[in-house]
């Protein structure tokens, strides 16, 4: 939305008299905060700043119904609120990352934006706090303490749930179609590096396929792992200031809103002094990044060349490769996708870091946390969204190479082993490879086997599959 064209304005605070910027409808403990905090130039994410306005909207609703606050007061709270949660106040809240500990700085944020929105809707002046008050009504039954940890839930929940888990599913279903569509295609598997017996290419990706749908089971642990909210400990766990039915009727307008079930953490003091929930939320992502790095290696193995590599599959050509190698093209989305594990990962032990970081009754790295774990969901779900589109969509199968290294492959050889035994079937193999020969040819010689029977035995079709 633009902003009205104001001139600055002058707001005081505890601390005294601070200068608000144009059309700004943040307040003085923002602006403080600005100053205080230049360090990264990132903003807490938006999905958390959405989520924060969801949380004020509830909570005006409900201190409305419970008595505590005026009925116009509360739907003034209500309409500004909405406009946090959808979008449209974003610029509104500037402060860095890196900031109080307990994200009092963001809370206080959404506070004045709020109230001084809800103010302008009133046609009274803003910055004014009259008839809304960002303490007193924005904040009432609440504390940053218990508000920034359950803005960060919900934020992780619906992220989860509305970006990663479309994207994973995505990702997950284009492997299905490969797998389904390669499923007669016999190559040589590989364990160690080295040659195996073999599978099917559709095999090989239906594993991949796996991978990925049993990491969207994750994300849905994740999610179950967020839902127990902290609000209504306020500001040590207690509850103090806030009436008893709070936090229950806000975690079924969150549930209205969202739909995801939240609920009232079963101990405050626990939700408050520590965010073990998030730091499991963030442990499955990393182990989604884990499968992501596997699947991003193999893929580009299986394509490497394209004449001197594994060359099984040909990966789509994107951009050149080299400013120096005419006509080469590089795995640039393979490598893409394992840049996005490692910063996952690594974002995943400053999550456990930070998790670690509770002193008493408040856990005091909370906005760390949040920008995060909203970095891991963003760039899984973006990565998987565009592997999926400019990668494995595109792939195609060398079926000529995977047939060409299936027939000099030595290890073969295994299949023999019921037959010749073991200690048999490991001399043909070391034969066959310092003499340069064929299996064929040194099981014919040596007559271990007659001819019909081995073509049986050697049948790589045959060796896919269990034998009845």
């Amino acid at each position: 939305m633009e902003l009205p064209d104001l001139p600055p304005r002058t707001e005081k605070d505890s601390l005294g008299d601070v200068s608000i910027p144009a059309g700004a409808y943040y307040g003085a403990q923002t602006r403080r905060a600005v100053e205080n905090f230049p360090i990264s130039g990132h903003p807490m994410p938006a999905p958390f700043v959405h989520a924060l306005g969801l949380v004020k909207l509830a909570a005006a609703r409900v201190n409305a119904d419970l008595g505590k606050l005026d009925g116009k007061v509360a739907e003034l709270i209500r309409d500004a609120a909405r406009e946090v949660v959808d979008g449209k106040l974003d610029a509104q809240f500037p402060i860095d990352v890196f900031q109080t500990g307990s994200g009092t700085s963001s809370n206080m944020n959404a506070n004045e934006v709020i109230s001084n929105r809800a103010i302008e809707i009133a046609g009274g002046e803003v910055g004014s706090k009259d008839p809304v008050h960002p303490n007193d009504h924005v904040n009432m039954g609440q504390s940053s303490n218990d508000v920034v940890p359950t803005a960060i839930r919900v934020s992780v929940a619906r992220s989860m749930r509305d970006d990663l888990i479309p994207a994973l599913d995505g990702l997950a279903s284009a492997l299905e179609v490969k797998a389904k569509s390669w499923a007669e295609i016999c190559k040589i598997g590989r364990t160690h590096l080295m040659d195996a017996t073999p599978l099917t290419l559709g095999q090989e990706f239906s594993g991949y396929a796996a991978q990925v749908r049993k990491g969207i089971e994750r994300v849905e642990r994740a999610i179950d792992a967020v839902r127990e909210l902290p609000l209504g400990g306020t500001a040590v766990g207690t509850g103090i200031n806030a009436h008893p039915e709070f936090s229950e009727r806000v975690c079924k307008i969150l549930h209205e809103e969202t739909g995801i079930e939240f609920y009232e953490a079963k101990n405050h003091f626990e939700a408050q002094a520590a965010n073990d929930a998030c730091v499991e939320a963030s442990g499955q992502l990393r182990t989604i990044a884990a499968s992501f790095a596997k699947i991003g290696n193999d893929i580009r193995l299986l394509g490497s060349g394209p004449r001197c590599g594994i060359g099984e599959i040909r990966i789509p050509s994107l951009q050149p490769g080299s400013s120096i190698m005419p006509g080469k093209v590089n795995p640039v989305m393979s490598e893409m996708l394992v840049q996005v594990s490692t910063y996952v990962m690594g974002l995943d032990v400053t999550n456990t870091i930070a998790g670690r970081d509770g002193h008493f009754e408040l856990l005091v790295t909370l906005p760390l946390i949040c920008y995060s774990i909203h970095e891991q969901i963003k760039v899984l779900a973006n990565g998987s969204r565009v592997f999926t589109e400019r990668c494995v969509k595109g792939l195609e199968a060398d079926e000529e190479r995977c047939r060409e290294l299936v027939e000099k492959s030595l290890m073969l050889v295994t299949a023999l082993n019921p037959v010749i035994g073991y200690d048999n079937a490991a001399s043909v193999a070391k034969q066959a490879y310092a003499e340069n020969k064929t299996l064929r040819e040194v099981i014919l010689e040596r007559k271990l086997v007659d001819a019909e029977q081995l073509d049986e035995l050697l049948d790589p079709r045959s060796m896919t599959r269990p034998k009845e």
